[in-house]
Order: structure tokens, then sequence, then C-alpha cells
């Protein structure tokens, strides 16, 4: 491999075997869409990593490695593709493993102004601590929080695992600063769906992540006690789902209509199939055409935190008529990864296969929303005014049933 004789000048070191390491796997095993020369890219950033190793030889890091090797991958321009840190590699298998951790219960993205509370487990900590949907995290222990600040997401994380009494400020709309107070306890690392009423007969499911092996049985349990409850409007939140297990979000977008998802890799192919919510085999899902477990109009909310396996499932839905609102996706939605082990106990996100539809035309890499409405972050935190589900909320008032909408 071109990577191996860059680098056999250069004095081992951790560094270098990571280097190497992954860039021998990106080479021979990488499938997905990009055709850039990837010799030509591990050359060029070889070259790099052995100026930034040369004073330090045969001690240069693993940090400095995965450095030029975020570098790299930033400029082969796949979203999928990257090195992923030990901690990062740590996260994902607990959700895969179905492990039990501490934790809060609260699941936070990093905004500017802080960490806003995307999901509240009931039963959790946070839900008894009065921890709230689209709270503003400002301070964690006396620690500001947000992007580019000392608590980001993955810090507040980090905090929940040490399972010692966290001190949250909290700003939410209509209400005084708020100072909360919670012990992280044990629970399931996996988020799972959570269902609400916006308004009465109309049924708000957020769904959080593809992740682990149950998520669409999770999610089917969900849309069963919506129907049991007397809903006959369906919106989906996915805004801040990443993605996940293709067998899961294959599974969970077929109660729309069966769904057959082609996966061609190096080698090979594989067929994925869905029907009534669950996994089938794609000879079955392809004979049960008109299958379906809802009947009713349908929305799903995406934004720029929609990603993967999150875009599958969209586009999926789409085919059968559920219209997108809000902003365009992530866009990696056309292909899947696989993770390998690294050295430094972190893990490569390999793109390995490419997405096909039942007839054998791409899937697009993101989605376009039928309804452009993106979440004013605004309006939401300040105003408590959730612009995507208004939208989504005023079109399903003149949908009509997906049973009469599809032919």
């Amino acid at each position: 491999m071109l990577c191996a004789a860059t680098l056999s000048g250069a004095q081992a070191s951790p560094a270098s075997d990571l280097f190497g390491q992954v860039t021998t796997l990106f080479q021979r095993e990488y499938y997905g869409w990009s055709t850039a020369d990837r010799s030509a890219l591990v050359e060029r950033y070889a070259a790099e990593l052995k100026d930034r190793c040369a004073e330090t030889g045969d001690t240069c890091s693993f940090d400095t490695a995965r450095a030029v090797l975020t570098e790299m991958f930033d400029a082969f321009h796949d979203e999928h593709t990257s090195v992923r840190d030990a901690e990062t590699a740590q996260r994902l298998m607990e959700v895969q493993n179905d492990m039990t951790v501490p934790r809060s219960g609260a699941r936070v993205i990093k905004q500017p102004e802080g960490l806003l509370v995307v999901g509240v487990q009931p039963g959790s900590p946070a839900e008894r601590a009065g921890v709230k949907l689209y709270d503003l995290i400002k301070t964690v222990n006396g620690e500001v929080a947000g992007k580019d600040q000392p608590v980001d997401s993955a810090a507040f994380v980090r905090l929940e695992r040490a399972a010692q009494p966290l001190t949250l400020v909290v700003s939410r709309p209509g209400t005084p600063t708020l100072t909360l107070s919670l012990t992280p306890e044990a629970m399931k690392a996996r988020d799972e769906p959570s269902l609400s009423y916006p308004r009465p007969g109309v049924a708000l499911i957020n769904l959080p992540t593809f992740l682990s092996g149950d998520s669409s049985a999770l999610f089917l349990s969900k849309v069963k006690e919506a129907q049991a409850a007397g809903a006959h409007d369906l919106i989906v939140d996915l805004r801040y789902n990443g993605g996940g297990r293709l067998d899961q979000c294959v599974a969970a977008a077929s109660i729309f209509k069966p769904v057959i998802y082609q996966a061609r890799f190096r080698g090979g192919s594989w067929s994925y199939g869905g029907l009534n919510g669950e996994q089938a085999p794609a000879l079955s899902a392809r004979l049960e055409r008109q299958s379906h477990i809802w009947n009713g109009p349908a929305a799903i909310l995406v934004g720029e935190n929609t990603a993967s396996c999150a875009e599958v499932f969209t586009f999926f839905a789409q085919k059968t008529g559920v219209k997108a609102v809000g902003a365009a996706t992530k866009g990696v939605g056309n292909s899947g990864v696989n993770f390998y082990p690294l050295p430094d106990q972190g893990i490569l996100s390999l793109t390995m296969l490419r997405a096909f539809d039942e007839n054998g035309d791409p899937l697009p890499d993101h989605i376009v929303p039928d309804v452009s409405a993106p979440t004013d972050l605004k309006a939401l935190t300040e105003r408590g005014d959730d612009t995507t589900l208004d939208a989504a909320l005023h079109l399903l008032d003149e949908a009509e049933p997906l049973s009469k909408a599809v032919k």
C-alpha cells in the first residue's frame, strides 16, 4: 500500500501505527460514493504527519495522528468516514451493547447559548428534578455550558458517568432562571422514543436513535399506543436522530408501507426488508406491497442533525406520501458504515456500502423537506414556539389519510 511505502522511512511511533492502520483500511475497504484519489490523499497527509512528528520521533502520540487523520477525512468530504476517539467509541459501545450506566436522563446538544435539552427519559433523575424538553442549560456545577464552553455535550455525559450530584442552571420561556439539582442513576445507555399529544388526536413520537437493536420495536410500541389512544394523525420527530442500525430504521419505516433497502458493498450485496414495523425478508416485503400499520396523515420533522439511518427512514416514508417538514438533513443517507477498532481504543467509521431502493435507484444523500420550516432556536428557547412542529400541525390539518393518498 502507498501509505506503508510513504511511512517506511519514518521511525515507528504510536502516531505512525495509528495512521498506518487507518489508511490501510481506508484504501482497501472504502466503498462509498466518493471518486477522490485516496492514495494521493494518504501520501499527502503521511508527509504532514512526518513533519508534525519530526521533533518527537518514536514518541509521537496517537493524538497527533488523529488530528492529521481528521484533517485528511475533512478534505475527503465523506461525512460518514472519520476517526473517533476512545471516549466516543465507549459511548457507542454502551448503546450497542445495551449497557446500564449512570445517566441523568436528559439528552443534550450543544448550542452557542447553552446545552439544548432534546430529550428527557420518563422516570429519570432529570424528569424528577423538573428538567423539560427544550430547556436551555446555561451552567453545570457552576461551569458555563454550550458550544466551545467548558461543559459541551461530551463533557455533560462525562459528568453524568461520574455519578455525582449535578446542579443545573436552566433557562425556560416564561420562567425565571431555574436552579435544578439531580444525581445520575443507573439507566440504559440508549435513549427510548417518547409519545406526547401536541393537540387531541395528534400523536408526536420523538424518535432519538436507531442505534439499539430494539429501536424499531420500541417505536412500533409507541405507534400502537397512539392508535389505542385514538390518534388519527402522526408526527415523528427525527430532528436530533443521528442514525444507527439499518435493520432498525428499515423496519421502523415499514409502518407506512413495506420497505426494501438494497446495500451494495465491495464484492457483493444484501437486502434489508421491513414489514408492518418489523424486520422481514426482502421477499416478504415485496409480496406484501400494500401492507401498512399506519393509515392516517403523517409528517416527519427533520433538520441538520437528522442523519444516516434517520434520512433512510424519511426517504422511504416520503415514498408513501408522508411529508418531511423542517430543513435539509446532514447528507449521509445514501451510504452505510462499519466500525473498526483502533490501537488508541478509538474507532474508524468507514463507509463501506452504497444504498439503493427496491428498484435499484440510488438513495439521495440528503432529504429535502416537502415543507421548509427550519427550527427557530431563538423562538424555541425564548418564547417556546416550535416553528417546525407548528408547520407540521398546519400541514396535517389539510392532509388526507395515506390509505387514500397512496396508490
